[in-house]
């Protein structure tokens, strides 16, 4: 096996990442060595370039990602060479208190962790990699706690959505918010966590499922997840959906985009006594205000949900399941077929709220 890997590097925020050739690390006990087949262009990542979030440098993007097992270290029993298996970016230890008791989304030793050291370039800096994998890049050396073994007939373009974006959308709804049938719904922002969230609720039974965007073109995405509706947002969306929804407002608002206005927004869609969902994830200092009054005479619920609300080692095989069952289908997400170099223009697609998913294939 070769000494070295490619790797899409970002050195600082702002900047242009660009792929490099870097030195490969070595698999030490516990880990796992995964030879990266497929990997999705997710707004986290955007978020680190544009500084939103804020890693350390030099770093290797990407976290959404699937592909195989290639070598195993000491004491390794989750999986073997062979294994085709989806990349969790936020592993949970099953030991901490929030594991303890049923929320491993929220694990304590790795929320909130934007990059580790894992690695060197041939100029022997020490190079991060993006949530713990670094999945823009041809292998991924990880803890053999952040792979989940995956059917091999899931095709690896499909595996590398669940990871991240569909899990996030369909967990958001099936587990956060619990969505009933004949319930109405309004998604805003149909990236492609939000048309996962138009498909999830569509397949709970949602009476109505209101897509709302800035662009009219997505309004053909917005039709192939499910959607029952299609809005383009503005000042009078409130109103909008309050005409669509018998004059009271959605039962549940899911806000996919990150942003005080849209949440504001998402606030305003929902029913009295209705739920707000933020699946998003804005900036530190865009700051959401609402009237003290307002939150207590709407009796409305605002609440968001980090990936999925999800334990990723149920759902992912679940999730994978129902795409093998025909019960699920993601074929409206891929928009793209990449290369780890076309990677920066797709961050522009992204930017300018084109498509839904870019999908880089190794």
């Amino acid at each position: 096996m070769t000494a070295y890997f490619d790797g899409l590097v970002l050195h600082s925020s702002g900047t242009r990442p660009a792929v490099a050739e870097l030195h490969r690390p070595e698999v030490g006990p516990g880990q796992v060595r995964v030879k990266v087949r497929a990997a999705g262009v997710c707004h986290s990542d955007l978020s680190m370039v544009n500084g939103t979030i804020r890693p350390s440098f030099p770093l290797v993007l990407g976290h959404e990602a699937a592909g195989e097992v290639v070598e195993v270290g000491e004491h390794v029993t989750r999986a073997a060479v062979g294994d085709h298996v989806v990349l969790n970016w936020q592993p949970a230890c099953r030991n901490c208190w929030f594991c303890a008791n049923d929320q491993p989304w929220l694990c304590s030793t790795s929320s909130g962790v934007a990059s580790l050291e894992n690695g060197v370039t041939l100029d022997g800096v020490p190079v991060h990699v993006a949530l713990g994998l670094g999945a823009f890049a041809d292998q991924v050396v990880a803890p053999e706690n952040a792979v989940i073994p995956v059917p091999s007939a899931l095709d690896f373009e499909v595996a590398a959505l669940l990871s991240c974006g569909v899990l996030t959308g369909a967990g958001a709804v099936r587990n956060t918010a619990q969505v009933q049938p004949g319930q109405s719904v309004v998604v805003i922002g149909l990236g492609g966590v939000g048309l996962s969230v138009v498909a999830a609720a569509r397949a709970a039974g949602a009476s109505d499922v209101i897509a709302v965007d800035v662009s009219e073109a997505k309004k053909g995405l917005a039709e192939a997840a499910g959607a029952t509706d299609f809005v383009v947002s503005s000042d009078a969306l409130s109103k909008e959906i309050r005409g669509r929804t018998s004059g009271r407002g959605a039962d549940h608002a899911f806000e996919c985009v990150g942003r005080a206005a849209t949440i504001r927004a998402a606030w305003r869609a929902t029913r009295r006594g209705g739920q707000v969902t933020v699946v998003g994830m804005g900036s530190n200092d865009d700051q959401v205000s609402l009237s003290a009054l307002d939150i207590f005479s709407s009796a409305r619920i605002l609440r968001s949900s980090v990936y999925g609300s999800a334990d990723f080692d149920i759902e992912i095989p679940r999730l994978a399941d129902d795409v093998l069952s025909g019960r699920l289908s993601l074929d409206h997400l891929i928009t793209d077929r990449i290369t780890l170099a076309d990677i920066p223009e797709a961050f522009d697609l992204m930017s300018r709220g084109e498509g839904a998913r870019s999908l880089v294939i190794l």
